[in-house]
């Protein structure tokens, strides 16, 4: 008997004890006054017997893995026998019956130890079993415990990544505010001496000595988008003023309606001519 049944079968054993010493003395006490002493006797003896085989019967069941609800039966029938005696013994006595009411369960109590006994022996591992099952269940928590610290690293990680990321998008976001505040101011200075009065007057005297007889009008660079035109296919050669005048006629009358200056000198650099803005200008008056 290993120490884990000790633990279940020493009460069930010292109980069983205990309810048979108290059916014997009861019974020898009950019937020896109505009874030879010798033949009171041999009645506890029977019923505390009967108990002690169907009791042995039911454990050497159980040791071969069998259960029998007969021998279940009748050890629960001597059980309820013995506390029946005591009952009935503790009702009439004339002294201290309370004292023997109260132990009068001890038969009931005893054959309850031994059904727990059995389930004990029922539901019972090896150590081997159970060594298996605390391995098993130690892993599933370090399993656990990793996972919930790849979790928090990972969940860590991930926020610093996204503070970074955020940080970056807002460093480049004021830098592009700042350019692109630079930029219209820089763009608001270029549209103001675009639309002055005197700039177109003051470009043309500078390019009056340049070109006599072309007095062209400026228009400085408008911030927009730009998109490239395709190629129209005319040769790249050098082009003369009639060639030219020819060229950029063509490239105004492209579209209806005709193009300006600046979508047709566009599709005229685009297209792989190459002429001076000065002939360009002087053409375009030209043909305009």
């Amino acid at each position: 008997m290993n120490t884990k049944n000790a633990k279940t079968v020493l009460p069930a054993v010292a109980m069983t004890a205990v309810s048979m010493v108290l059916t014997l003395a009861v019974v020898t006490m009950w019937l020896g006054n109505a009874m030879p002493w010798i033949v009171a006797l041999i009645v506890g003896l029977g019923i505390d017997g009967g108990w002690l085989a169907t009791l042995a019967y039911e454990r050497r069941l159980a040791a071969q893995g069998d259960h029998s609800r007969t021998v279940t039966g009748v050890g629960w029938c001597f059980g309820a026998i013995a506390a029946g005696v005591l009952v009935a013994h503790a009702l009439t006595a004339e002294a201290s019956s309370g004292a023997w009411l109260a132990v009068a369960w001890l038969p009931i109590a005893a054959k309850a130890l031994w059904l727990v006994h059995g389930m004990w022996e029922r539901t019972a591992l090896t150590p081997t079993a159970l060594d298996a099952i605390r391995g098993i269940q130690q892993e599933a928590r370090d399993e656990a415990a990793v996972a919930r610290a790849r979790l928090r690293s990972e969940a860590s990680t991930e926020t610093t990544r996204l503070t970074a990321v955020t940080q970056a998008g807002a460093s480049v976001a004021r830098v592009q505010a700042r350019t692109a505040k630079s930029l219209s101011r820089a763009w608001s200075t270029l549209e103001t001496a675009r639309q002055g009065e005197d700039t177109g007057r003051a470009l043309t005297s500078v390019t009056r000595p340049v070109t006599p007889g072309v007095t062209p009008t400026w228009e400085l660079p408008v911030w927009g988008r730009s998109e490239p035109v395709p190629a129209l296919g005319w040769a790249t050669a050098a082009l003369s003023d009639a060639g030219l005048d020819v060229l950029v006629d063509d490239i105004r009358h492209s579209e209806t309606p005709a193009l300006s200056y600046r979508e047709m000198a566009i599709r005229f650099r685009a297209a792989g001519h190459s002429a001076s803005e000065v002939r360009l200008r002087a053409a375009w008056k030209r043909v305009a």
